[in-house]
């Protein structure tokens, strides 16, 4: 069995369900020995961000992850990500993803791929791989999948219930608000806060 992962996609719809991904939990949910089945490979596909300044901090935080998953014992493929609108950024594995696991069918000769994302862009390449006689599943969070990668697929894994025993999100706290300045300096201190102009500061996501 082949495990492919778009990262990107099943990040999403855990953060929506207000969960962290347990990466660990979700390969034993779907390739652990309970399953009776035998995982070949669990590849995942993420983008990063450019490697530029002004996303670097982001940058080096994606690339310990990778490594953390690659050190317990995922194979990870990672595509760097281009400049897009409105500080934003665009890291698109999709292409990547399908041409691999058309290569990786041949190479592995696995009976059954798992796709793990809800992206309807696969459903071509489910198709292509039940042509060659393989077992193609998708996971994802059932209620969110279109109707053209359902039926394209051979089974569908509703991820919603794993989801649910992922721990929370952590909430960051609001940062407590600073005592005001006594009154008689409040003048001084507002005149002191001119507003800055200037590019904001780009965000990522």
């Amino acid at each position: 069995m082949l495990v492919l992962v778009d990262e990107s996609n099943v990040g999403s719809s855990v953060r929506t369900a207000g969960r962290g991904l347990d990466w660990i939990k979700l390969r034993e949910f779907l390739a652990g020995p309970s399953t009776g089945r035998e995982l070949i490979e669990m590849v995942v596909y993420a983008g990063l961000p450019p490697a530029m300044p002004i996303w670097q901090e982001e940058r080096d935080k994606k690339n310990k992850f990778m490594q953390w998953l690659r050190s317990n014992g995922f194979m990870v493929v990672t595509k760097d990500g281009s400049p897009a609108e409105e500080g934003r950024y665009k890291a698109n594995v999709d292409v990547m993803m399908a041409i691999d696991a058309l290569e990786l069918s041949v190479e592995m000769q696995p009976d059954l791929v798992i796709l793990v994302t809800g992206d309807t862009d696969f459903a071509h390449l489910a198709i292509k791989l039940r042509r060659r006689g393989i077992r193609v599943e998708v996971a994802s969070v059932s209620q969110n999948l279109g109707n053209i990668l359902r039926s394209a697929a051979n089974e569908v894994i509703d991820l919603a219930p794993l989801f649910q025993t992922f721990e929370m999100m952590k909430i960051q706290e609001p940062t407590p608000n600073r005592a005001m300045p006594p009154r008689q300096n409040q003048q001084q201190h507002q005149r002191r806060r001119r507003p800055r102009f200037g590019p904001a500061k780009a965000r990522s996501v």
